[in-house]
Parts: structure tokens; sequence; C-alpha cells
């Protein structure tokens, strides 16, 4: 008998690969196959403790690092991203996913939030005023945090992160990352790159892990900021406990994102979009578009094009050229989409396209693109964020009643309208309550220079993450104010006034 054993993937703490205090793994599947292909280590609280201390370690010397030598470190690891696009994208592909062309541009995506970090030096520029009183100067800066955490999801392994740490690393922080463990590899490769890169050792560390390390890391005492984005109950987790033991928390939770279609839209343009939108990455994206609205007489002609072209999409593994949407994650996130698709058809709305009919070779995780009309918006399809290749499509009779539509919603992600007209497209994205709005653009990501962030139930904190509020996030302010008296004996500065000081 012949005994199977795959490689088995470390936490990296302090420049090293480092095996687990704890014994117990967690597999690693090909999507595509169903085949186990590696085992992650699963962190306990000895192995967080590790990696927080050595981050803790590495502080003090990298704080005082200058901004120019942080930045040429932020210089070179862009290069490194830059050369190893390819390589990165494959491993995402392998265990996401996700079509290899749809991995590249994640990494692309992430690689310009490092670009926006190289920029460093112009972006912690502090304010100074000359003469604020009598020979009094004021001026103020921000210094970095101490140990920052990132703790992100499966659907972006390369993208999110690096949301997260080429910020705080530039900074002057020292980051410890926890990524999912369904697809850890990246995050392992990244570390590397960071080290040919020059950066010191402990300044970025991966520790693999479970809900055991996410509390670990939550309850810590030298974690003093935490970032994360998943699901909004497990957003609200962890900003309510991080919370509780004194850390500065962003968590970006889930989404349900609406889009609507005004009768003077391109419907070829739009049908495409939506589709892309809808089913790219097997829907599981944060920014998907999950419901259509159809205003007015629009429906009929789109709901025809929508269907034509959800038969279209090329399903298959994403490693394989031809393919235009790969398997989901797992196993329970196939069978849980697939209860979706049967809830749905129960609660009376129109089953247009099925994705259970979809039937890949192999045992790997597949649901096809499936596409709803006349959803009730109390049906769970509907209601819940499904993260699957599920297009639902609801019907109203004007922009405002679209909007009013959307506003109820307790998530407020992403948003779009496709639409010919200036006034519908104003009137939309001043009235809609929601974080990030697209006009004509399905997936409003922003690039690295503006941030990215939600409202309502999809954030829990004050700052969005990267961009000039991830900035914010990673450091906080001083402000000095100064005097300098050139005569010891010059009462004018000496002497002694017990009121509250004022300008003068």
């Amino acid at each position: 008998m012949t005994t199977l054993t795959h490689k088995t993937i470390h936490h990296h703490i302090g420049g090293q690969d480092i095996p687990a205090s704890s014994a117990r793994t967690a597999p690693v599947f090909d999507p595509a196959t169903g085949q186990v292909q590696a085992e992650v280590l699963l962190a306990d609280a000895r192995d967080v403790d590790r990696a927080v201390k050595t981050a803790r370690a590495a502080f003090g010397d990298w704080q005082d690092v200058s901004l120019t030598g942080r930045a040429r470190i932020m210089f070179a690891f862009r290069e490194l991203v830059a050369e190893h696009v390819d390589e990165l994208a494959r491993i995402v592909s392998s265990e996401h996913g996700k079509v290899f062309s749809d991995a590249k541009g994640e990494v692309i995506r992430g690689q310009e939030v490092v670009e926006y970090a190289c920029g460093l030096p112009q972006l912690l520029k502090g304010e100074y005023s000359d003469q604020v009183s009598t020979d009094v100067d004021a001026y103020s800066f921000r210094q970095p945090l101490g140990v920052c955490t990132g703790i992100t999801p499966f659907n972006f392994p390369v993208m999110v992160p690096m949301w997260m740490h080429p910020i705080a690393i530039a900074a002057g922080n020292t980051f410890v990352l926890k990524p999912s463990e369904r697809d850890p590899s990246a995050s392992n490769l990244i570390a590397e790159l960071y080290a040919e890169a020059g950066l010191p050792d402990g300044v970025f560390n991966v520790v693999h892990g479970d809900k055991v390390a996410v509390d670990a890391l939550l309850d810590h005492p030298d974690v003093d900021a935490v970032s994360f984005v998943g699901s909004t109950p497990i957003a609200k987790y962890v900003y309510e406990r991080a919370n509780a033991s004194g850390k500065r928390v962003q968590a970006l939770g889930g989404a349900k994102n609406h889009a609507i279609v005004m009768p003077d839209a391109d419907l070829e343009f739009t049908a495409n979009h939506l589709t892309a939108a809808g089913y790219g990455s097997a829907g599981q994206r944060c920014m998907a578009i999950s419901v259509v609205v159809a205003v007015g007489d629009v429906a009929e002609p789109l709901i025809a094009r929508l269907r034509e072209k959800a038969l279209e999409v090329k399903v298959g593994p994403g490693l394989e050229p031809d393919s235009e949407m790969g398997p989901v994650i797992t196993a329970q996130a196939r069978d849980r989409i697939r209860g979706y698709i049967e809830q749905g058809a129960a609660a009376g709305a129109e089953l247009i396209v099925d994705g259970r009919e979809l039937h890949g070779e192999g045992d790997g995780f597949w649901v096809g693109p499936t596409l709803f009309d006349k959803v009730p918006t109390d049906a769970s399809i509907y209601t819940d964020e499904i993260f699957g290749p599920v297009l639902a499509v609801v019907r109203v009779a004007s922009l405002e009643e679209g909007i009013e539509l959307i506003n109820r919603n307790p998530y407020a992600n992403g948003t779009a309208i496709f639409t010919g007209s200036g006034q519908a497209a104003r009137t939309f994205q001043r009235n809609v309550h929601v974080g990030m709005i697209g006009v004509n653009v399905p997936i409003p990501v922003p690039m690295a220079f503006y941030s990215f962030g939600g409202w309502k139930d999809s954030l829990f904190g004050d700052h969005h993450i990267h961009g000039p509020e991830g900035i914010r996030f990673y450091t906080r302010g001083k402000a000095i104010t100064t005097r300098w008296p050139q005569d010891a004996q010059d009462r004018t500065h000496h002497s002694q006034h017990m009121h509250f000081p004022t300008a003068v």
C-alpha cells in the first residue's frame, strides 16, 4: 500500500520557515480536481506569540530606518513582485481555482499598492506653521504604531494582503500576516521576495491558521492594529474583540452589490460587463455584482442577453488557457451555493440558467453560472451574501425605486449604474448610500491612490483600506509646539502666567 505525502506549508517568522508548536494541519485542495495538494500548519497561541514577539523586537530598529531607506526597499520589492507576477498567479490559480488571467490581474492590482507605498517620503510629510504666537512655531508629523496584523480571506490571497502590509511596513511598522488557510502558499513567496528586497528579518512574518490563530492575534497585548477582510459576521466579531483589547481596528465585511440598468443603457456592453462582474472568479469577490436592478422595459431584452452570455461562459480548470471561470474554493462552498439555488427556485424566483447542471471532469468543486429573474426581495438569494456565481435580477419601475431598494440593503460595499444619461448617473451617485460607486463600471475598486471601503455592515471601523486612509490608519499624529528663548533673563518669555495659554 502506497501512502501519499504532500508538501507542508510552514509559518515564516523572523526570515525563516518555522515548524508549528501545534500538530494540527489543514488540507490545501486543488479546487479543479478536488484533490489535496498540500498540508498547511495551523498555529496555536504559542506560534502567534513567537511571531508577534519577533515583530516587536524588529520594530525598534525598523522604525528608525530613514524614509528614503524604507522607500528603496519598497522599490526593490516592487521590482521583484513584477518579476514574479506569473509565478504568483499560478500559485493563486492552483490553490484558489480562479483562472490564470484573473489571478494575474489580482497580483498586478496588489503591485499598484506597493507602487503607492514607494512614495512614502511624500505621503508622510507633516505640516509646519511659523510664528503661531510670538516666537512660537507649531508642526506635526506621523509615527508608526508598532506591530500590525492582517487577517485576510481566501478570495484574493495576494491583492488583499497587499492592501495592508506594504503601507504598514513602509510607514515604519512591523507586520504579522494570517492569510486564509485555504490558499496560503502565495504569502510565503511574498515573504521571500521581501527578504530578497532587503527587508530586515522579523519585519514581515506569516502565521498560518484558523480561528485559534485569529483569536490569539486579537488578544495579544503586543499587537497594536488589526486589519481584516471577510464576511460581515466575522468582521463584526474581529472589530469587537480587538477593540476590547484596545487595538486600532479596520474590519471590512461582506457585500450584496447591486447594479442598476436604465432603459437607455447599451445592452450589449452592459450584459458583457455584468456577466464578467457576476461570474468572474466564480462570484467569489466582495465587489462582485450579485443583483441586477432592471428599470422599466429594459428587463426582457436584458434577461435575454444575460442568459445568452451565461451559457457562453467557458468553465474549466484555472490553469487551462481557454477557461473563463474556474471552480469554487471548497466542496462545502459548492454545496452551499447549490443549496441557495434550490432555495431561490423554491421561493418563486424564475430560474433562467441553472448552474447545478454543470458537471466538470473529476471531483472538482464545480458550480456553473446561474441566473434568476423576478427575484423576491425576501428570498435568501437576494438577502444573503452567496459568494458564488449566482446573478439575481430584480425588476423596478424607476431609478428612484432602484435607489430606495439599494439603500434598504444592510450591505453597502459597491454599486453601479449602467446608463447613457449624465443626469441619471449624477442622481444615483449623490443619493445612493454605498461607499464605492461605478458609472458604467461594474466593479468600482478604487486605484491604490484612493481608498477602498464600504458603508453600513460592509465596514467596521473609522478608516478605509490602502490609499490615504491606509496611511492614516497605520500611523498616529504628533503635534509639536516650540519656543526657543534667546535670553534666559528675558521676562517676556519667562514670566509666570496662571491662565490657560493663548496666542499673542
